[in-house]
């Protein structure tokens, strides 16, 4: 997969995850089951996912002004814990906002630009191949931490997981061994 198509899978698993964060009590994502500074709540993560990949894109990638601060609703909402009384609507608009600068920016992405260098402070640059990826899987680790918070509430989230969103192929006619569970020599890998 490459991050475009990656992009893509994270789209689809954050329909899914909004849907559900909409199905639940306000009481519930707003709930602080996470000690330390910067996040309590499934709010705050919601916000730190879109803030962080509002803010490596911008301020980092383009050196431009990041969505957040286009958006009233959000515009001085630090990153931390202070979204347990922002409303879950506000939050995922500016995740949208968010998702759709990021499709406009990968829509014109080339091969070459992945091998761009870029400025992360005055002496530590990264290739933004790396930066890119670093983005995505940042998602997907912070989203596994909100299914995990929906869990310890007895709340079923969705299936998140990659194969789930992966196509499914029919078995081929000669392939049909293999779905029994049985194999020839031949296939076999000694």
């Amino acid at each position: 997969m490459n991050i475009p198509e990656t992009y893509d899978y994270l789209m689809r698993a954050r329909r899914d995850l909004w849907a559900k964060l909409a199905s639940v009590s306000d009481e519930v994502l707003a709930r602080p089951l996470l000690g330390g500074e910067r996040f309590h709540c499934i709010k705050d993560l919601v916000f730190h996912i879109a803030g962080t990949e509002d803010g490596w894109l911008h301020y980092t990638i383009l050196e431009d002004e990041p969505v957040q601060h286009t958006l009233a609703s959000v515009r001085d909402i630090p990153d931390g814990p202070f979204c347990a009384d922002v409303p879950l609507d506000t939050l995922l608009d500016y995740w949208r906002a968010v998702e759709q600068s990021t499709l406009g920016y990968l829509a014109g992405l080339k091969d070459d630009d992945l091998k761009r260098l870029v400025y992360d402070s005055p002496t530590e640059r990264y290739m933004l191949d790396g930066l890119l990826w670093h983005v995505l899987l940042h998602e997907v680790r912070h989203t596994a931490q909100i299914v995990m918070l929906l869990r310890m509430q007895d709340i079923s989230p969705p299936a998140l997981d990659l194969f789930f969103y992966l196509p499914s192929f029919p078995a081929a006619p000669e392939d049909n061994q293999h779905s029994a569970g049985t194999s020839s020599s031949e296939d076999s890998p000694t």
